[in-house]
């Protein structure tokens, strides 16, 4: 089939690879504009619109997707069907209706569950144990379209969002391959999602990574991982913002203090610890405001403070 992808973060990359290297057509890709990227915050294209130009495929940046000069491009390129990782911008229903297949979704979670921006991040937060990928049609309702097929992944215990999405969307471009080939020999057919399982996925905020040490130990470890590495946990000490890598299992070697009130640091000779609603966590990589990243017992040396409590 002739193929217009949609894509742009790194996630969408290995669906553009593996739609390179199947016998479809990518006749071009469809990204968000270029947009502030590294310290310098510098104008850069998104890393799918640079692995299309690597492979000399067309790359379309509309500014809104229901812009009318994107609508004529893409009913002149005339796609067969139209395969979508991770865009993200709603697509309207005038370029909906354009390829004869219309668009196909690559989600990252098991639909009904997660529908939204941030699938992976969700299924860490609430604990899950199995996550995967999803197929689908698009239609206007958010992640509601009737489902081609699935992928299952379980989430290991330290996975943290990036960890568990990379391994998603390698999986993940293999399906929407598979779905693709399907479509066009007629044998794959989509299928309504279920009414009941609905659970949504906003986006996962800078407010919403602010580690909440009143919460219990597994909440806190959840958290930190599903926030790792966008949008980064952090915590405040004396008014100053600390990011926080995942936490460390706290060694058997450790012997744990007494009860430690929420966010109250205990630093011992090979361990750092902050209290929790329930037991104390060790710290496991810690950046302070302008240093670099460093093990928690090294951050720790230069506090010279016991009972410094983080909020």
């Amino acid at each position: 089939m002739r193929l217009v992808f949609a894509g742009t973060p790194q996630a969408a990359v290995p669906t553009l690879d593996a739609l390179l290297k199947s016998g479809h057509e990518v006749a071009a890709v469809v990204t968000r504009p270029d947009a502030p990227a590294g310290r310098g915050l510098r104008l850069g294209p998104s890393p799918v619109a640079e692995r299309a130009a690597a492979a000399g495929v067309e790359v379309l940046k509309p500014g809104r997707p229901r812009d009318p000069d994107f609508l004529d491009r893409l009913r002149a390129i005339g796609p067969d069907c139209c395969p979508v990782t991770a865009y993200g911008a709603l697509i309207p229903q005038a370029a909906l209706d354009i390829p004869r297949h219309g668009w196909v979704n690559l989600h990252f979670s098991l639909l009904p569950a997660w529908r939204g921006a941030a699938p992976v991040q969700h299924a860490i937060l609430h604990g899950d144990e199995m996550t995967g990928a999803t197929t689908f049609r698009l239609v206007r309702e958010l992640d509601a379209g009737p489902v081609f097929g699935m992928v299952t992944e379980p989430i290991r215990p330290r996975d943290t969002a990036g960890e568990l999405l990379a391994r998603l969307a390698e999986s993940g471009a293999g399906l929407l391959v598979a779905t693709l080939d399907g479509i066009e020999s007629g044998q794959l057919e989509a299928r309504p999602q279920p009414a009941d399982g609905v659970s949504l996925a906003p986006k996962v905020t800078a407010a919403d990574a602010r580690v909440r040490w009143d919460h219990p130990a597994t909440a806190v470890d959840r958290q930190i991982r599903a926030c790792t590495p966008n949008p980064g946990a952090w915590t405040e000490l004396d008014g100053a913002r600390i990011k926080l890598g995942p936490l460390a299992a706290v060694p058997a070697r450790v012997e744990l203090p007494g009860p430690l009130a929420p966010g109250e640091l205990r630093v011992l000779r090979s361990a750092v610890l902050a209290g929790t609603a329930t037991t104390p966590v060790e710290l496991g990589e810690v950046q302070a405001p302008g240093k670099r990243r460093m093990l928690a017992v090294d951050w720790a040396r230069g506090l010279r403070q016991q009972g410094a409590v983080l909020s």
